[in-house]
């Protein structure tokens, strides 16, 4: 899916859907979004049956969810949201207080965009809810540092990567492992002297030829078939 096309409508606020099981965790979440112009609270979920439900009625840009929550728990939500026609642009951001790698290995892998620990400050908060309502990966950069690792471990063999890589062009390699890296279009533009619109267009296509959802499952790709090296 082309990243710019999942973006909130210039001028358009960000809607967001809370899904946490404490309510004063949601209370409190919602004080702090209501107070900026270009974010607005569109619905509440107390566990992930409801968040998903909520996602359907609601289709938010961005839905804020916690991983441990009764009945459904937020990564199966986050998978169920995922794969339900309709809400291809929904971009999930998972906010908890684990930091373990399966949570943050498992998030991406249901299609989650972004992860934040719940110690994150208001303005990486903010921060992070207008990252991914633009259709950008994020990751706290701790949580980052473990998942190298992970994926170092999980790693494909040289010759399965070699066939998912094949539908790329040499620039869609060079591309996607500058997005493995957590680079922006700005900056793989720079780094490869193209425009970012240009840049844009070459991480579009590649998604599109890996059946990526967003930028995070890049990075995903870019670790498990070795485009990024852990020892950057």
């Amino acid at each position: 899916m082309n990243a710019a096309a999942a973006s909130p409508p210039a001028g358009s606020p960000i809607r967001v859907l809370l899904a946490d099981d404490e309510g004063l965790v949601r209370s409190g979440f919602k004080v702090l979004l209501d107070l900026e112009d270009d974010i607005t609270v569109v619905g509440e979920a107390a566990n992930g049956a409801e968040a998903v439900d909520r996602a359907r009625a609601t289709r938010p840009d961005v839905v804020l969810m916690d991983i441990r929550m009764p009945k459904v728990d937020g990564i199966r939500a986050t998978a169920q949201i995922a794969g339900t026609r309709g809400l291809e642009q929904v971009r999930v951001l998972i906010l908890t207080t684990y930091d373990t790698d399966e949570y943050v290995f498992d998030a991406l892998q249901a299609g989650a965009s972004g992860f934040l620990l719940k110690d994150a400050g208001p303005a990486e908060l903010l921060q992070a809810i207008r990252v991914v309502a633009a259709g950008e990966a994020l990751l706290a950069p701790r949580i980052t540092r473990r998942l190298i690792g992970q994926f170092a471990a999980r790693r494909t063999t040289a010759r399965t990567a070699e066939d998912r890589l094949a539908v790329l062009t040499q620039r869609e390699r060079e591309v996607v492992a500058l997005v493995g890296q957590g680079l922006s279009n700005h900056e793989i533009g720079a780094e490869l002297f193209l425009s970012p619109a240009t840049a844009r267009t070459h991480v579009s296509r590649a998604m599109a030829k890996l059946g990526a959802r967003d930028r995070a499952q890049l990075v995903v790709i870019a670790y498990r078939t070795g485009l990024v090296d852990p020892a950057m």
